[in-house]
C-alpha cells in the first residue's frame, strides 16, 4: 500500500525551482511542491478504465473526497463510491474505488427514490416524506439490523442531504433491485429514497463502505453543483501533502 501511495505522490507532485543571483552565481530555491488533483484524477480514470463511469461525476467525486480527507471527515479513507443518478436505473451505476489499489472494487445496480422518477430520476429532495432521492456527499456511518435487515446509515454533509439520517436513508439490500425485475417490470424497482442495492452483493458493498468513507450521489443538477460548497471547495492543488494518505490502510 505505501508503495502505492508513494508512486502517486512521486508521479504528481511537481517539483517547482526558482533561481536567483548571488554574487555572480545562481542559486536554486525548492518552492513547496503541489500535488494536482487533476492530474491525479486523470491517471486513476484511465487506470480504473470503465466506460460506465462518467467523467465529470468521477472529477467532483474525487475533488470532494479530496475536499473531505483535507478537513478531517474520513474515517474509512481507502473507499470512494460514486451513485451515479444522470444513469438510467436499469444498468450498473454504483461504483466503489478502492483508492488503495486504484481499482474498481465494486459496482451494481442501485435503485432511486420512487418520487424521483421512473427509468430515470430527474427530481430530487431533501424532504421527509419526499420518497425521493436526495443528492451530494454523504459519509457512511454506523451499520445496523432493521426493517431492511442489515443495513448501513448514511450523513449527509450538505443541505442537498442534511436530512438524510432522519429520513432513514441508508443503503440496504432490495429484492426488487435486480435483472430479473427488470426482465419483468421494464425498469428497475424503486425505494423511498434509499440507495437499495440487490439482495446478493449488498453485504459485499457494506463491507467495503461501512464507518466513515465517502460517498457521492451524482445528478447534473445546475443549482446544486452551483451551490455545493464541497463541489466549489478550493483544491485544485494541494500543498503540503506529506501526511495526506496517513493511516490509509
Amino acid at each position: 500500500m505505501k508503495k502505492s501511495i508513494l508512486l502517486i505522490v512521486t508521479i504528481f507532485f511537481v517539483f517547482l525551482t526558482s533561481f536567483s543571483v548571488k554574487d555572480g552565481a545562481k542559486e536554486a530555491t525548492t518552492v513547496t511542491p503541489k500535488f494536482s488533483i487533476q492530474q491525479y484524477t486523470n491517471q486513476l480514470y484511465n487506470c480504473i478504465n470503465d466506460e460506465h463511469i462518467n467523467l465529470n461525476a468521477f472529477k467532483i467525486a474525487l475533488k470532494g473526497y479530496f475536499t473531505l480527507l483535507l478537513d478531517n471527515e474520513l474515517v474509512n479513507k481507502r473507499y470512494l463510491t460514486i451513485i451515479d443518478m444522470s444513469l438510467s436505473a436499469n444498468v450498473e451505476r454504483f461504483f466503489v474505488i478502492d483508492m488503495e489499489t486504484q481499482q474498481l472494487v465494486y459496482k451494481s445496480l442501485v435503485a432511486h427514490g420512487r418520487n424521483s422518477g421512473e427509468e430515470f430520476a430527474t427530481q430530487f429532495s431533501n424532504d421527509n416524506r419526499s420518497y425521493q432521492t436526495s443528492i451530494g456527499f454523504y459519509k457512511t456511518a454506523e451499520t445496523y439490523d432493521g426493517k431492511k435487515g442489515f443495513s448501513l446509515k448514511l450523513d449527509g454533509l450538505e443541505y442537498s442531504n442534511s436530512n438524510a439520517r432522519d429520513r432513514g436513508v441508508i443503503i440496504h439490500g432490495a429484492e426488487y433491485v435486480s435483472e430479473q425485475f427488470i426482465k419483468n417490470n421494464a425498469r428497475l424497482g424503486r425505494s423511498l429514497g434509499c440507495p437499495a442495492l440487490p439482495l446478493e452483493t449488498f453485504k459485499n458493498a457494506i463491507e467495503f463502505l461501512k464507518e466513515g468513507s465517502c460517498l457521492f450521489i451524482y445528478y447534473p443538477q445546475k443549482y446544486y453543483l452551483s451551490k455545493s460548497k464541497i463541489v466549489n471547495a478550493n483544491v485544485d492543488y494541494l500543498l503540503d501533502c506529506s501526511g495526506l494518505f496517513a493511516g490509509l490502510e
